[in-house]
């Protein structure tokens, strides 16, 4: 039984949405405009300021669509009034990042910088501090995007279990292994 997608999805004010006929939800606001294709056997309808998602019947199938989208929109909503924000920390000696318009470069420790180019929807924003590690920040309304985004930087250096050095999430923790135990004689 899907319990998430019998909650309503409260609309806040500057948000319009609209369900076309073919089962598109669009929903505006001031950060942006997102579409979603919902399934036909789920119905959509905005009413009163909140929006409400039923199925058509209780397959197994239907009752995982139903808490999909309506997580789907959840997010679309939350996205277009006050958008996603994920901070990334290059951890390790000489890690550098830099930003130019929609093109990040990074030094992470390879033989060549890496050029990473950012879609347009995703805002990118670089902060390098005297004694702390270089940040990468990102903003866009789109929370797929950004994360998919955040997920491809993270996979150039991923960080390792030794020294804890790469790419990490602000506020992650990364489980260390001891090194090498000397040998015993």
């Amino acid at each position: 039984m899907s319990r998430i997608g019998n909650y309503p999805i409260n609309i806040p004010d500057g948000v319009t949405v609209a369900v076309s006929d073919d089962n598109v939800v669009t929903v505006r606001g001031p950060k942006g405009e997102l579409t979603q294709q919902v399934d036909s056997n789920i119905t959509v309808e905005v009413e009163e300021g909140q929006v409400q998602l039923t199925r058509s019947s209780d397959l197994k199938k239907y009752k995982s669509f139903h808490g999909l989208y309506r997580s789907l929109i959840n997010n679309m909503v939350i996205g277009v009034s006050e958008g996603y924000k994920i901070v990334q920390q290059l951890v390790g000696v000489g890690y550098k990042a830099s930003h130019n318009g929609q093109v990040l470069e990074l030094a992470l420790g390879y033989s060549h910088n890496i050029i990473f180019e950012i879609p347009k929807e995703v805002k990118v924003e670089t902060v390098t501090e005297r004694g702390k590690s270089p940040t990468i920040i990102l903003e866009s309304h789109d929370k797929q995007l950004i994360g998919q985004v955040a997920a491809k930087i993270r996979s150039l250096r991923k960080p390792e279990p030794y020294k804890g050095k790469g790419v990490l999430y602000q506020g992650e923790v990364i489980r260390r292994k001891a090194g090498k135990a000397a040998a015993a004689k």
